[in-house]
């Protein structure tokens, strides 16, 4: 556990005061965040550089972390928690006349993430410098991030998120490390004396990579990892003569397309220049990461890269960072001067690929004329590899012309990214069990029979020490009071609470956290929507991107249809609830943005609607991101986790709510069918098509959503009052999503996500899960036994599963 000195570290932090030209009793809160985030890097400080000098002494294995996401939420907390100083830190801020969590509010979260993805990104590289594992990130420092969200009469409207506005505490520019990523330009081809063809670009654009480092701190120990970020800048974009000659847009334009790269998380990409500007910032990162890799295995290894894969270990996260195979094969083969084989070998060892998605459309495909004309070298490796791949496909699958065209990399005017990621990477993994299986027997089934060694699992996990320890100090002092603080670092230790499972005292003690937990939210609730919610209603939560597979659409049907109900009999007995929903949309996706506007005009009927009686409150959260999730996380007492089965690849917002003691209601997709196995599918809530049976209606088809309407009771009146007038006086408001799940649109399928299918099931366990929350013991025991099963579930154990079975790095103390 890492000590201050009380009394040095308030010097220390008056001293910082007075470098930014105030005193402690004139100091902005802005300010003191500032000073205190100075005093504590300064704690940090010599332990980063410990860890560097540790791995470069030691000459070990490390991994890397290639992702376009990290959603690290707030540094300051989640740093001191760390740094175990927190409440040593909060006792001196309290001496001091601050407050704390005045002081934590002043940071914004980091806008360098927005789904899943990027949160699990930020709980792996938590867990590596936990684990005392050698690992690190590399990614953008996006300058706003995706977006800021507000919601104005309904709609979710995107203003930029300045999230580094005052600039960032926790990050260390290093200039002098930055390296030039080339675009664009001509090959040329010339031979040397021995008649080998060397490759040339001439004409490039170039643009500067400058590295900015975060410190990744592992929690109770010395181990202080890095997350590199890179920002795009113009190396001589400034034109002052075209300024004197007043083309002002004109003289700074080659600054401006430079700073686009890392301007903006996810740029809306429809049209061929946001594809575009998409495909240079993935180009851009991936580059300068790899520039920056071969650059510090040269300094101690010189040209001996015959080692490299016995020291470095490269995970793409998803298909964005994929472009690595060919930019590696590049350096190693234009720079280095290696062979094609040679370096084939190097790569192949070197780069492994997680796959997150099970939906054909997000595994990236990039047309050829964009990417040949940006990327010119690297599209002719590409079809280098490719023509090598397709002699393996011939000879595992001779004759079969259909499969040979599916499995070729490049095909109908694109790059298949997947198809690279899985020919070129060492390992490939699923993210839960069932989407590995899927991914084996379905979606991935040719590449599975070719390199059935390379697939494996790994279920995602999450950071305790973020979704529980910070996130819920009531309920983890709780817990440390009954079983110790060892969960910390070893959650399967959260096992031994079963044995207090029928202990009412305790579990009283429980119930009181979580009453506790949901008042703060009560209190956020009111002070940001202006509605008045009930603390002892049901809060059944939906907290996610916004996407129809995520299938918020059959939560909302399901409010209308009880709505429905309560209004025609004011007595009906059910208790009372509240569905609070949190999502973004992607800012070019129409029809999820339409869903939200639904969600936000229910909302407008349901919580004015007096003749109800407050049975009903709907709630939609805008700007969901980290810091909002820690509130809403341990005051949720049911988790929807409603996916269209075999759609979900994980998930780890289920794992969040079952770790704050939130039983989940959802299908038998992703990490679901887990939780379900560790905490019993009694104490939770399961509903819906299996994915078995979501693919027979795929494949076979059979299904018609219209006679599901009619036949199911009280769905047509749902349905219908999309298009009737009952929640927005426009018609035509919410056509579009009605059209979608009765007769189809776009040339998709009606109700592709199978919608009305689970509508009926998904109502009636909603009833059972009415009637288990009135036993307010036996729902707490419920909550309770998910968090005593929720151990597997720790990114502590997921990392683990890595470095032994895919990086190959060991645990290594920093002293």
């Amino acid at each position: 556990m890492f000590r201050i000195n009380k009394e040095k570290f308030r010097t220390d932090t008056v001293r910082n005061l007075k470098l930014h030209g105030t005193i402690l009793e004139k100091a902005t809160k802005r300010e003191i965040f500032e000073a205190v985030s100075k005093t504590a890097m300064d704690l940090v400080a010599s332990d980063w550089r410990e860890t560097k000098k540790t791995y470069d002494n030691e000459d070990i294995k490390q991994a890397y972390y290639l992702s376009a996401e990290f959603l690290m939420g707030r540094a300051f907390s989640n740093n001191l928690v760390n740094l175990t100083i927190y409440d040593e830190v909060r006792e001196i801020l309290e001496e001091m006349k601050i407050d704390i969590n005045c002081i934590e509010d002043q940071e914004e979260d980091a806008g360098l993430g927005n789904g899943g993805l990027g949160r699990l990104a930020a709980c792996f590289l938590d867990s590596l410098a936990t684990l005392e594992l050698p690992g690190h990130g590399y990614g953008i420092r996006y300058k706003y991030g995706m977006f800021k969200q507000n919601i104005e009469n309904g709609f979710q409207v995107e203003v930029p998120d300045k999230w580094l506005e005052n600039g960032d505490p926790w990050q260390i520019e290093r200039r002098s490390e930055a390296v030039v990523v080339k675009f664009g330009g001509r090959i040329i081809v010339e031979k040397d004396d021995e008649g080998r063809e060397h490759f040339k670009r001439v004409d490039a654009e170039l643009v500067t990579a400058v590295p900015f480092d975060m410190p990744v701190i592992g929690y109770g120990n010395r181990t202080v990892n890095t997350l590199r970020l890179w920002q795009a800048e113009s190396p001589d974009g400034f034109n002052l003569q075209m300024f004197n000659d007043q083309h002002y847009t004109t003289a700074v334009k080659d600054i401006t397309k430079a700073e686009d790269i890392s301007r903006v998380l996810y740029p809306n990409d429809s049209g061929p220049s946001g594809k575009e500007l998409r495909l240079r910032q993935q180009y851009f990162f991936v580059s300068a990461s790899l520039q920056d890799l071969v650059r510090k295995f040269k300094a101690k290894h010189g040209d001996n890269f015959k080692i490299f894969p016995e020291k470095i270990a490269i995970q793409l996260n998803d298909t964005h960072p994929v472009v690595a195979i060919p930019e590696l094969m590049r350096i190693l083969m234009d720079w280095e001067k290696l062979e094609w084989d040679e370096a084939w070998g190097i790569v192949t060892k070197t780069c492994n690929y997680t796959n997150h998605t099970i939906l054909s459309e997000a595994l990236e495909k990039w047309p050829i004329d964009i990417f040949q004309g940006l990327l010119p070298r690297v599209y002719q490796i590409i079809e280098e590899i490719n023509r090598r791949f397709m002699i393996d496909v011939r000879m595992a699958f001779p004759g079969d012309w259909e499969k040979h065209n599916k499995m070729s990399i490049i095909g109908h005017g694109v790059i298949r990214m997947a198809w690279l990621a899985i020919y070129g990477s060492a390992r490939i993994n699923g993210v839960a069990a069932l989407h590995t299986e899927i991914l084996k027997k379905q979606e991935l089934k040719n590449w599975y029979e070719m390199y059935p060694h390379k697939f494996l699992n790994k279920t995602n996990g999450v950071t305790q020490r973020r979704w529980l320890l910070k996130a819920n100090p009531d309920l983890s002092k709780l817990i440390t009071d009954l079983i110790g603080m060892n969960w910390i670092t070893d959650l399967s230790k959260l096992k031994e609470l079963e044995k207090f499972a029928e202990d009412k005292e305790i579990i009283d003690k429980f119930i009181e956290t979580k009453l506790n937990a949901k008042k703060k939210l009560v209190k956020y609730i009111k002070e940001h929507n202006n509605v008045d919610i009930d603390e002892n209603s049901i809060f059944d939560v939906q907290i996610k991107r916004l996407h129809e597979y995520k299938r918020q659409l059959l939560n909302i049907l399901h409010v209308i249809d009880l709505y429905f109900k309560v209004k025609s009999n004011p007595n009906l007995d059910v208790v009372p609830r509240t569905f609070i929903f949190g999502a973004k949309s992607a800012s070019g996706y129409r029809r999820a943005k339409n869903v939200i506007k639904l969600i936000n005009a229910v909302g407008e009927v349901v919580n004015n609607d007096k003749s109800i009686n407050g049975k009903i409150k709907v709630v939609f959260l805008s700007n969901y991101r980290v810091t909002l999730a820690e509130k809403i996380f341990p005051a949720s007492n049911l988790s929807e986790q409603i996916s269209t089965a075999g759609k979900e690849a994980s998930g780890t917002g289920n794992m969040k709510f079952m770790l704050n003691g939130a039983p989940t209601i959802g299908t038998l997709d992703g990490a679901n069918v887990e939780i379900v196995e560790e905490a019993g599918e009694e104490n939770n809530f399961i509903f819906g098509l299996t994915a078995e049976e979501v693919h027979n209606y795929n494949v076979n088809g059979g299904y018609n959503p219209w006679d599901t309407m009619k036949k199911t009771e009280g769905l047509e009146k749902v349905m219908n009052s999309l298009i009737d007038g009952t929640f927005s006086s426009d018609h035509n408001m919410f056509a579009e999503i009605y059209n979608s799940l009765v007769y189809g649109i776009d040339g998709n399928r009606p109700d592709e996500y199978y919608i009305l299918k689970d509508f009926e099931g998904y109502r009636e366990t909603q009833k059972k899960v009415d009637l288990a929350y009135r036993d307010k013991y036996g729902w707490a025991k419920k909550a309770w036994l998910n968090i005593a099963n929720s151990g597997k579930f720790s990114s502590d154990r997921t990392i683990k599963e890595y470095a032994d079975e895919i990086w190959g790095i060991k645990k290594i103390e920093v002293k």
